[in-house]
């Protein structure tokens, strides 16, 4: 059922800075950057390598904190969550999806989405039966007992993407999700995540470097440049 979508704010970036060693070298990867993004909108952050999208993505998923400024998901500040706090913030309501899939090789599809649900306290019963509801929503029912070897990287994203939406998130985050596929896969994968945010209202941030892919399925895209946001350009309203 599609969810109704709605203009509340749900993400709040103010002011955000992100320094790091890079052995003898100090790296300054994001400069200031403030942004808000509404409830149900689609975000594309591109921009060259090394411009600070993928820092920018980990902070608002909360692998990585803030040297300064404010990150803040449905009114929570994550700069301020103890780190039990942020470890349930990365559980239950962002979902991160990576280009290199991040499955364990040596386990099943179904136990890839399983695993989420284990560590959020899902009853036992309950994991394996939503764990393959979700795969055969991604078109993945003959696959679920192969392991990543066995798929192909369209199926392995497919997979990735299941396990990020199992325990229901309100944001998506995605890396530069089409990034080691084939442009038909690719395509293929962008119309998968196009289809969640219009036919479920989720929030999705996904990094490209690809401005011909984000200007087709965004409503919104964010160019930054040297850590700072050089161009905002609306694609389409936000109905």
């Amino acid at each position: 059922m599609k969810k109704g979508i709605s203009l509340k704010t749900i993400l709040q970036i103010r002011n955000l800075h992100k320094s790091y060693d890079k052995g003898k070298v100090h790296v300054k990867a994001l400069r200031g950057v403030s942004l808000d993004v509404a409830e149900g909108e689609f975000v594309s952050i591109v921009g060259r390598s090394g411009c600070g999208k993928s820092t920018l993505l980990n902070v608002i998923g909360g692998l990585d904190g803030p040297s300064s400024g404010a990150v803040i998901v449905r009114n929570r500040d994550l700069s301020k969550m103890k780190r039990s706090e942020l470890a349930d913030h990365r559980r239950t309501t962002v979902g991160m999806v990576f280009q290199s899939f991040n499955l364990i090789p040596s386990r099943s599809a179904l136990d890839n989405v399983t695993l989420p649900l284990a560590f959020a306290d899902v009853p036992r019963k309950d994991r394996r039966p939503k764990a393959s509801r979700i795969l055969v929503q991604m078109g993945l029912k003959s696959r679920l007992h192969h392991v990543p070897s066995e798929l192909s990287g369209g199926e392995a994203q497919r997979v990735a993407v299941a396990r990020a939406l199992v325990n229901d998130p309100v944001i998506l985050l995605a890396d530069e999700p089409t990034g080691n596929l084939d442009s038909r896969t690719a395509a293929e994968i962008l119309d998968l995540l196009l289809n969640l945010n219009r036919e479920r209202g989720l929030t999705v941030l996904m990094v490209s470097h690809d401005e011909g892919s984000a200007r087709r399925v965004s409503h919104r895209m964010v160019k930054l440049l040297d850590g700072k946001i050089a161009k905002e350009v609306r694609l389409r309203r936000l109905a």
